[in-house]
């Protein structure tokens, strides 16, 4: 079975449509997306407790920066 992907702003939606309220099994049938996808996506894209607002997408992306930096050298 071929997986779906979605773009950045459909999970962008779908993170802020339940962080304004909207529960997750609501968001999943709705939107014909998984309640395990849904979940995924908000703790991507929800802070780290004491990283000063940083996601875990956000750490990755620092990675990846970081990695690419190092071998320019």
């Amino acid at each position: 079975m071929k997986q779906k992907r979605y773009n950045q702003e459909f999970k962008e939606t779908i993170v802020n449509l339940n962080r304004s309220g909207t529960p997750v099994n609501q968001l999943s049938y709705k939107y014909g997306v998984s309640e395990v996808t849904i979940y995924k996506k908000i703790k991507l894209h929800s802070p780290i407790e004491g990283s000063n607002q940083m996601t875990p997408a956000d750490i990755s992306e620092i990675q990846k920066e970081n990695l690419r930096l190092k071998q320019e050298v």
